[in-house]
């Protein structure tokens, strides 16, 4: 019995997710607060026009990268035992980046007033459109550094730089919140990325991969081709999920009211703050590990093992936070958002599918799996909307968290028919 907890503590995945669950419960307590002020400063319909401009930044953003921020994760973590092989990797994606950013600021600044018009109903945030246009290069070098270093697996820096946003986004979003109301709100979320970057850089110069010899040189036509696989899974789930809530929200705002919209990206937030000590650990260890391990018969002990550690901590946070529902909306929010107890009960059993069918589905990213990756991304935000759409009707704006479990209880089902020889097979 000492050994299996002795074994169970030493695991990475362990030591990743205790670490990472001191990012996560500062991200947490900031993102709790950030959440609480700006629900009282700009109300729900703030909230949706936030939700809009999210998932609208979140579509450039991995068009600025060309969406290779996973694949360059996953060639490190495969070459990190060749410096030469790695740089080659670092040079391409630092030339992609550069490149890539350039022309997606080039088209925000340009089209600042139709984005601003057609995302946020509104040609006043024009300006900021243009502010996110000239500060996309920041993201987009700190989303590529950040994969460089879950490439190498260095959990510590990856968790300090964490924390350092989680801080620096909430002093960003509730400074600006409050000086200049739901204008500020919406500037902060296009900001504040950009001085994250510089916690980034600080933390990256301690390592001997951030030099100008391993940066600068010349663009592998090679490594590019081998990064096209991800950047086109990476560009598809961009052009599905944010699109697909963009969609839904707008249905929401135009068949029940932009308040429903609000309560439900309400309900989203939720979801992604108690969700974000999972999601990133898998980030973290799950992706990089799968890329690393060749052997079918390891990839299925490694897809049990943390199944059998993730599902259970997941089981017990949904059902402790739809006990305590009503306190979390009463902490959280105002009472505009009375309304959102309702969704919890299918939200939170869309978030347990969701993690479920995930951890199957990260196989599909690390091993390269572009058809299907591309075919079921599309397909399921295809239902997901089709879905929403219908149950919108016969349930009102409950129905867009209905749809949401669903879909991804569907999904997971697909998932295990896809993986099922894996999972199967190779038992022994």
């Amino acid at each position: 019995m000492l050994q299996r907890i002795r074994r169970f503590l030493n695991r990475d995945l362990t030591k990743i997710f205790s670490l990472n669950a001191v990012a996560t419960l500062v991200k947490m307590l900031t993102g709790f607060i950030s959440v609480k002020i700006i629900a009282m400063l700009i109300g729900p319909t703030g909230i949706a026009l936030l939700g809009q401009l999210n998932n609208f930044s979140s579509i450039f953003l991995a068009l600025s990268t060309g969406g290779i921020n996973t694949g360059v994760t996953k060639y490190i973590a495969e070459n990190a035992g060749s410096q030469r092989k790695v740089n080659v990797y670092l040079r391409t994606a630092l030339w992609i980046t550069l490149v890539l950013s350039w022309i997606c600021a080039f088209v925000l600044i340009v089209g600042a007033g139709y984005f601003a018009r057609t995302i946020l109903k509104d040609s006043q945030y024009k300006s900021i459109i243009v502010v996110f246009g000239l500060t996309l290069i920041l993201y987009s070098l700190n989303g590529l550094a950040l994969s460089v270093i879950n490439g190498y697996k260095q959990f510590k820096d990856y968790v300090k730089i964490n924390i350092g946003g989680s801080i620096i986004g909430l002093s960003f979003v509730v400074g600006l919140a409050y000086l200049y109301g739901l204008y500020g709100a919406l500037m902060a979320a296009v900001t504040y990325q950009s001085v994250v970057f510089i916690v980034t850089i600080i933390v990256c110069t301690k390592h001997t991969w951030f030099t100008r010899r391993s940066l600068i040189g010349k663009f592998s036509l090679t490594v590019s081709k081998q990064l096209a696989h991800f950047s086109i899974m990476a560009l598809v789930s961009t052009a599905t999920v944010p699109v697909s809530q963009l969609i839904i929200r707008g249905y929401l705002t135009s068949h029940t009211s932009l308040v429903d919209a609000g309560i439900w990206e309400g309900m989203n937030r939720i979801s992604g703050m108690y969700l974000m000590v999972i999601t990133t650990s898998l980030s973290v260890y799950y992706l990089p590990r799968l890329a690393e391990i060749k052997s079918n018969k390891e990839i299925r002990i490694e897809i049990i093992s943390v199944y059998k550690f993730i599902l259970p901590i997941l089981l017990v946070a949904t059902f402790g936070i739809y006990l305590f529902r009503h306190v979390v909306v009463s902490m959280l929010f105002n009472k505009e958002f009375v309304g959102m107890e309702q969704y919890f009960i299918y939200q939170l059993s869309g978030d347990f599918f969701k993690i479920g069918s995930w951890l199957l589905a990260y196989q599909m990213l690390a091993k390269s799996m572009t058809k299907m990756y591309i075919i079921t991304e599309i397909v399921f935000s295809i239902t997901f909307v089709l879905s929403a759409v219908l149950f919108i009707h016969y349930y009102g704006a409950v129905g867009a968290s209905i749809a949401y479990a669903s879909n991804y209880l569907l999904y997971w089902i697909v998932m295990i028919i896809v993986f099922n020889k894996l999972l199967f097979k190779y038992r022994y």
